[in-house]
Parts: C-alpha cells; sequence; structure tokens
C-alpha cells in the first residue's frame, strides 16, 4: 500500500482502493497514476471535516449569566465571534456561514466585541487560513439582569440596510486571542 501512494503505476484492469484515518475510501480507476495531489485533496478534505459545528463555544470564561447574544452570519464565510470584558477574552463563539448562532449565559458587564470571518479554520491557532478579516464592532454591549428582565442583543456579521452599528478593521495581532 505504501508503494501505492507514493506514486506507483496501476496496472490495467485493477482498482486500488485505500482506506485512510476516518473511514475515507479513496479509489484509482485502472491505468491512473496516484500521486501527490491526491494526497493534497486528502488533507484538505481532513481539515474540512475538522471545522466547528454551528454555535460551538471555543472559549468560555463567563458562564453562568442570564444575557444571550443571537448573532446571524449572512455572509458566504465562516465566523467567530469573541467578547471581551475588560482586557479579558470572555467568551468566543463559531458561527458557519449563512446560519444563526446564540450564547445564551452572558453574565452582566459591558463586552468589546470582536469578529473574523474567512475560511479553512484552524481550530489549534483559533485562526482563519484562508481570506481572513478581522473586526470590531465600535460600540460596547451592555448586558444587565434585573429581578424582572435581562439583555437580549442581536448582532450580524452582514451589512443590513438601515443597520446602526459600525465596524472597524483591524490588525489581526489585534484580534483576542
Amino acid at each position: 500500500m505504501k508503494r501505492l501512494l507514493e506514486g506507483a503505476a496501476l496496472r490495467a484492469g485493477v482498482v486500488a482502493a485505500v482506506a485512510l484515518a476516518g473511514g475515507l475510501l479513496t479509489t484509482s480507476p485502472a491505468g491512473a497514476t496516484v500521486t501527490g495531489t491526491e494526497s493534497v485533496a486528502v488533507a484538505s478534505q481532513t481539515a474540512a471535516a475538522a471545522r466547528p459545528s454551528n454555535g460551538r463555544i471555543l472559549y468560555d470564561r463567563i458562564s453562568g449569566g442570564h444575557g444571550t447574544l443571537k448573532i446571524k452570519n449572512g455572509t458566504s464565510k465562516d465566523g467567530v465571534v469573541t467578547l471581551v470584558k475588560g482586557r479579558t477574552k470572555a467568551i468566543s463563539i463559531y458561527v458557519r456561514a449563512k446560519s444563526t448562532a446564540s450564547i445564551k449565559d452572558v453574565r452582566d458587564g459591558t463586552y468589546r466585541i470582536y469578529f473574523t470571518t474567512g475560511y479553512a479554520f484552524a481550530t489549534s491557532k483559533g485562526r482563519f487560513s484562508r481570506a481572513a478579516s478581522y473586526q470590531r464592532f465600535n460600540d460596547r454591549l451592555k448586558f444587565v439582569t434585573t429581578a424582572t428582565s435581562y439583555s437580549i442583543w442581536t448582532l450580524t456579521l452582514h451589512q443590513v440596510k438601515g443597520g446602526n452599528a459600525r465596524t472597524t478593521s483591524i490588525n489581526p495581532k489585534d484580534f483576542p486571542a
């Protein structure tokens, strides 16, 4: 099998199948040569399989509150929204393209909201590896809970006609890690 992956030509009439980690099955037609291109495609498929689910909390230091933040991502790129309280990163959530996600346990306080959008998110690095953009909402969000109410905020990561939230592009190194 190792020789097959290194590029040995297949004999006519023989179909070779290589089972890869995760149950991925690859076949080559008779007379084909397996090259390094297939290994790149397999690596790409493996990375795609690691894409976080919509609404997955990537970082959490603020559980236990009553506030809710709803995020609508109408872009064609996936996004990560990060709340920062003071100078401390509080929570990050993954929002897939054309999807909506919510954080339902935000503690009271005032938060600055950062977000990044892009393709091919690397969970280990906390960054998108392709077409990444980094922004910050200009206004902060204040979450307040009383005996009879709690804060519910809705943000969109795409422009909305008549919308009242402004954003500023930021340097990737200024994005909360």
